[in-house]
């Protein structure tokens, strides 16, 4: 069996009186697509912000690759090779989309001072070697056109697109989406589909999927975690959580 990447156990927050995630378990293994659903309000977006280090949990291990990371900032959880997108698009709008990607590799150029001031080999062959990178992700994309236009002019999908490449730019192992096809229409949503299939079969990274649209999440997940009320009602398969009468309940009620 496949070694798990990220290890979630006993995973709680509280918010003064509310406790909004309740003993929250599941694990993503190297290689697969996992996806977390469930109504509003059931404490999705809350576990992806304990996991990605915007929030320090109330209790709970959350583990990625063997190292404990509950509690560490998200800038620290990022350099472990765990980044995301956001439900709501965060981009340089007033930058390049060709700029956005650049920024992204702040960590991985020669930043010094007196080499760029001198403007040395080295420093000039890191800046090459970013814009080149860059460029191939755009093209991986389908955004090279727009390499030159301001990310905020952007249709949104491409919008959408950009923000994963920037992600993806950093290397990561495990790439979480937050409801990554909001807002984009039925041929988008298809295309999606195909690049979390792509990411994970070419770059060999894992993704944790947060969505609303159920024909993506049956589509392109391996299992499924299902969430109400904070809690974990069951995992598995798409076939399995399908047919489950208590994710049939929370989604459709009862008589």
């Amino acid at each position: 069996m496949t070694a798990a990447l990220l290890q979630v156990q006993g995973l709680s927050m509280r918010f003064g009186g509310l406790l909004a995630v309740d003993g929250v378990a599941f694990d993503v293994l190297r290689d697969e697509v996992f996806a977390i659903i469930g109504p509003n309000g059931a404490g999705k977006t809350t576990v992806f912000n304990c996991v990605g280090g915007f929030y320090r949990p109330t209790a709970g291990d959350v583990r990625f690759d063997g190292a404990q990371i509950a509690g560490l900032p998200s800038h620290k959880v990022a350099r472990h090779g765990l980044v995301r997108t956001f439900q709501n698009v965060r981009l340089f709008k007033n930058l390049t989309v060709l700029e956005n990607l650049l920024v992204a590799q702040h960590t991985q150029v020669e930043n010094r001072l007196l080499p760029g001031l001198l403007n040395l080999e080295g420093y000039r062959r890191s800046e090459s070697q970013a814009q080149e990178r860059a460029a191939q992700w755009l093209e991986f994309l389908g955004l090279l056109p727009f390499a030159n236009r301001e990310a905020g002019n952007l249709a949104y999908g491409h919008q959408r697109r950009l923000e994963i490449a920037r992600c993806m730019i950093t290397k990561p192992r495990l790439l979480m989406l937050d409801e990554p096809a909001a807002g984009l229409n039925p041929q988008e949503k298809r295309d999606l589909a195909g690049l979390i299939d792509r990411l994970r079969r070419e770059h060999g990274v894992a993704v944790l999927l947060i969505e609303h649209d159920m024909g993506l999440v049956m589509g392109v997940s391996d299992r499924v975690l299902v969430m109400e009320h904070g809690r974990p009602i069951t995992t598995g398969t798409p076939d399995v959580v399908r047919a489950d009468e208590r994710v049939i309940k929370a989604y459709l009620g009862e008589a």
